[in-house]
């Protein structure tokens, strides 16, 4: 196998052997050859919009399986391989369609050899020699490190785009503008001689899609729920019987709180779920009870020590201990072999589970919990823009500080801890992703009367940041790059990227990237990001705040 598109891959280059995520070599290959099928899928979807036929059993099947090769989403085989067997009947069909468009409009449907024809083995074992001979290395020995690189930066901000837009679909929200990009890259992909320009442009023009892509989750998240409203969470537990929910996904969390009405089992939320208490809709819930632990890779010891049922939405999973597999479930996308998968949203084998569980005890709640304020997104932070920018304007805010993305295992992420500890109190902490957790507990205070560190969301929630950025900008007259903003972002998978390409497509400048940078740019590619948009690592905290402007 080899795999770098998550940040902590082994020694900075690839997984190899085993990937660190906990993927093994055959889901590896399984889902390195989803990918190549769904390649086919494109090169048709691509032909047929030209034509002005839409597929959405297409359009659906393709935004899910990119998600499910998103790292810490699927790991189960069986379930990839089935992705697999679904793709090509699907491209077979996709296939009859264009030729009867294609004959129909006096065409001659031709493919050019590769994903579009190509056969699936009759067996596991051959399906995984196929999923090995379309596999990165093979590709770099051919095309080059350079050209592959940009070739995957530009597929993983594709997979961050198709995961951010399977969430808005869930809440029924759809842009075929966006289904027509993901069609036509790949088909590029697959079909076009690779050359560094074109593939630079590609990359942002993903920045662009991506930007629509989240603006479109922000829509779908708001409209569905509310407008998220400041919101203190208790951050611990309360006697009873509970169900924690993990990962991002927003749905399941609504209806898994429907089901739970009046049986007296209280849900927590885990992870990046913490800003589902903002929502009305949401938080009206009274058995909505609070959050338990901190980011994703916590969850082994913190799933272990949680006395009650576990739903892992999406993705953010992780080899599930024998402490806890008894009663963990999944839902969605998410996937690892032989644990229960929720597949219709009947979530009663998790409340069964809750029921049975020990639950926790008065003694557990008897410890003094502190509260978390959620609840800042772009609608409640520009509801006090005359505060902020007026605070700006005397001085009273200095800088505005963005610490973001995703959390980590690695010793460097202590640095977004270091920095937010350091930073003087006239600058103001905004959060987002649950990168937060490096810097959620302390009392940070207030500034011009608002507190100082303001959580804008999930990493779903990242149109948030844009919009107050831009806000800020149109307010003062000015550039984003001339505003007193600084972004500190760490990342992990390939969300991430999308939300970086995002930025990138706005023209930001001088983002710190940490805690390393990505193993798939090289050093060609990084200058071009480093001469276009001044993208730097981040150094020491010390350092940076200096950097800054903001040094004692």
């Amino acid at each position: 196998m080899f795999c770098y598109q998550c940040e902590q891959t082994a020694h900075g280059t690839g997984c190899t052997v085993q990937g660190t995520c906990g993927k093994d070599p055959q889901t590896a290959a399984l889902q390195d050859l989803l990918l190549h099928a769904v390649q086919g899928i494109a090169q048709y979807g691509h032909r047929l919009a030209g034509l002005g036929v839409r597929c959405p059993e297409l359009d659906a099947f393709t935004l899910d399986a990119l998600f499910a090769t998103v790292t810490n989403v699927d790991f189960d085989p069986d379930r990839i391989a089935a992705l697999v067997s679904q793709a090509v009947t699907l491209r077979t069909g996709a296939r009859e369609r264009y030729v009867a468009a294609a004959q129909g409009g006096g065409q001659t449907p031709a493919m050019p050899d590769g994903p579009a024809l190509w056969q699936p083995a009759a067996d596991r074992a051959g399906l995984v020699a196929q999923g090995e001979a379309v596999s990165i290395a093979l590709r770099s020995a051919r095309l080059g490190a350079d050209i592959v690189g940009l070739q995957e930066l530009l597929t993983y901000g594709i997979k961050g785009i198709a995961a951010y837009a399977c969430h808005a679909r869930t809440l029924g929200r759809e842009d075929p503008a966006i289904i027509d990009f993901i069609y036509d890259s790949l088909t590029e992909l697959a079909e076009a001689a690779p050359t560094t320009e074109a593939l630079l442009d590609r990359v942002m023009r993903c920045g662009a899609v991506a930007l629509t892509t989240l603006e479109l989750l922000d829509a779908a998240n708001t409209g569905a729920y509310g407008n998220p409203e400041p919101t203190p969470v208790r951050m611990g537990p309360i006697a009873g019987k509970a169900i924690l929910v993990s990962g991002h996904d927003l749905k399941d969390l609504e209806i898994l709180l429907t089901q739970t009405a009046g049986t007296g089992i209280n849900v927590y939320t885990h992870g990046e779920m913490l800003p589902a208490h903002g929502y009305p809709a949401l938080n009206k819930h009274p058995h909505l009870a609070g959050h338990f632990g901190g980011a994703w890779q916590r969850q082994r010891s913190e799933f272990a020590a949680f006395p009650g049922a576990i739903l892992m939405t999406t993705n953010c999973i992780q080899a599930p201990q024998s402490a806890y597999r008894d009663r963990l479930f999944t839902s969605g996308l998410v996937g690892w072999p032989g644990i229960r998968h929720i597949a219709d949203h009947d979530f009663t084998p998790v409340i069964e589970a809750a029921r049975h569980a020990a639950g926790f005890t008065a003694a557990d709640a008897a410890a003094p919990a502190a509260e978390h304020l959620v609840g800042f997104g772009h609608h409640a932070v520009l509801n006090v823009a005359g505060t902020v920018i007026d605070a700006v304007k005397s001085g009273a805010i200095r800088r505005f500080v963005l610490i973001g993305g995703c959390d980590g295992v690695e010793q460097g992420r202590s640095y977004y801890t270091d920095v937010a500890a350091q930073l003087p109190p006239d600058t103001m902490i905004l959060t987002l992703g649950c990168g937060k957790f490096r810097v959620l507990g302390p009392d940070y205070g207030t500034v011009a009367g608002l507190p100082r560190l303001l959580d804008l969301g999930q990493c779903n929630d990242s149109y948030s940041a844009i919009k107050v950025a831009q806000a800020l900008a149109e307010a003062f007259g000015v550039g984003i790059n001339e505003l007193p903003l600084s972004l500190l972002l760490s990342w992990y998978e390939q969300k991430a990227v999308t939300v970086l390409l995002a930025l990138l497509h706005l023209g930001v400048r001088n983002i710190r990237l940490g805690p390393s940078l990505p193993a798939f740019v090289t050093p060609a590619v990084l200058k071009v990001l480093v001469d276009l948009f001044a993208i730097s690592p981040i150094g020491t905290a010390d350092g940076d705040i200096a950097a800054m402007g903001l040094a004692a």
